[in-house]
């Protein structure tokens, strides 16, 4: 058993535990419910790599402290650099991130509670297995402050199907955990009293698995069903960097910072 943690400068914002051939990793950003900072993802990013050649490993878990599982991209970050050049970095790595959890061999489980909202909800639907406790809400909410949400489209509309998918992003309204069982987004719901022993039995019951029948089952499933998906992101990418430059765009983030009421929305 060990018991890591990935750090940039002092605070701990991602944690690694293994145990018993499972690894969780776990956001830790929970003041910011746990938003994905470029400096989170590089972090994620960095423990996909590490875990990817790591055959001790069988199962991973992602996880996160604090009320929120993860609210997203970190808008505040976005805000203050605004730029195209910084944008597109943003979302390429982004969307590098996103892929790693179906590259990597071992499949991966998202552990829910709270909400998971926006690139957060993102995350639930490109990892490869969800269990939510029944307090869990998801909403693709960009959109209800100028910035449809583009990237999440590409993982959400892989597992909902379209008309259940376009009412999120077009609406961006929250969905709660049975509704989003219903539509595909997670696996199972249980109580919040039960999510760590649910998350962990059904890591056990992959773990147990011949991992080399895994990896390559993991590897055929998106191969097969999946072709086109970086593609996807980077025409997701381009679309949501273009929309970080409208004006309206940069509005309706400074409202939500700021607490204020939304701008009219422009038609075009």
């Amino acid at each position: 058993m060990t018991a890591t943690s990935a750090t940039s400068g002092n605070d701990p914002i991602l944690l690694r535990h293994d145990e018993d051939g499972i690894a969780t990793l776990t956001l830790n950003r929970p003041d910011k419910f746990n938003a994905l900072s470029t400096e989170l993802m590089g972090l994620i990013e960095q423990q996909l790599d590490s875990l990817s050649g790591d055959k001790s490993i069988r199962t991973v878990i992602i996880a996160a402290n604090g009320k929120a599982f993860c609210a997203g991209h970190d808008l505040r970050e976005m805000s203050d650099d605004p730029g195209e050049e910084a944008i597109q970095a943003l979302f390429d790595q982004c969307s590098r991130m996103m892929v790693s959890l179906t590259q990597i061999p071992q499949p991966v489980i998202a552990r829910v509670h709270g909400m998971a909202t926006a690139a957060g909800c993102q995350l639930v639907a490109q990892c490869d297995l969800a269990v939510a406790s029944e307090e869990a809400r998801f909403a693709t909410s960009g959109i209800n402050v100028g910035l449809f949400c583009g990237t999440p489209m590409v993982a959400v509309t892989r597992n909902l199907p379209r008309k259940q998918a376009m009412e999120m992003l077009m609406t961006g309204e929250f969905i709660d955990a049975p509704t989003a069982e219903r539509y595909g987004l997670v696996n199972r719901v249980v109580a919040a009293g039960e999510l760590d022993s649910a998350v962990r039995e059904l890591a056990a019951a992959v773990a147990a698995q011949g991992p080399a029948f895994v990896a390559a089952g993991k590897k055929l499933f998106y191969r097969q069903i999946e072709d086109g998906l970086t593609g996807a992101y980077k025409e997701a990418t381009k679309t949501m960097v273009e929309n970080m430059q409208r004006e309206d765009a940069r509005q309706g983030i400074n409202a939500f910072l700021e607490k204020r009421d939304m701008p009219e929305w422009k038609d075009r």
